[in-house]
């Protein structure tokens, strides 16, 4: 994905489908984007759509996030793992992928729908009644969908306890 090489190639995640596990077994991300020079950095919460490979999450239809993306489309972002501090250790356990991709705001409704589905599966614990409450109703002027299209991911990993 970048010129950069590792520097401990052996927290390296290579296997794809582990980096999609580390993904779908999260709720949030972290996404940089950038407008005029100037860093903007949010958590939000999201769903991975592996099949198309993208991100999708919903935000509003005017605002910081969408200034930005229609200044720069360009994101970089993160999935984080946290397994906690290593107390004794002096270390952290992680797993961690991080992402570069293309934002855009979704207009076909169909893809909106399929979008909005993917998110509730991901973040409810019970998503058919939630599912349920958006049938028949016009979700675009809800809130705005974002695609992120993604361009490239790696990943890296600190589990092992003598590091």
């Amino acid at each position: 994905m970048e010129k950069y090489h590792f520097r401990r190639p052996e927290k390296m995640i290579q296997n794809r489908d582990k980096m999609v596990e580390v993904i779908k077994s999260q709720k949030y991300m972290t996404l940089a984007m950038t407008k005029d020079n100037e860093p903007y950095l949010v958590t939000l919460s999201y769903a991975f759509d592996e099949r198309r490979n993208c991100f999708y999450f919903h935000c509003a239809h005017q605002g910081k996030k969408i200034d930005y993306l229609q200044a720069n489309p360009l994101v970089w972002g993160q999935v984080l793992d946290d397994r906690g501090y290593m107390h004794g250790k002096c270390n952290h356990a992680f797993l961690t992928v991080q992402f570069k991709g293309n934002a855009e705001k979704v207009t076909d409704i169909e893809e909106i729908r399929y979008a909005l589905h993917l998110l509730i599966e991901q973040l409810e614990d019970d998503p058919e009644p939630v599912k349920k409450r958006f049938e028949g109703k016009d979700i675009t002027t809800t809130a705005a969908i974002i695609r992120v299209q993604i361009q490239g991911m790696s990943g890296k990993t600190n589990l092992s306890t003598d590091s």
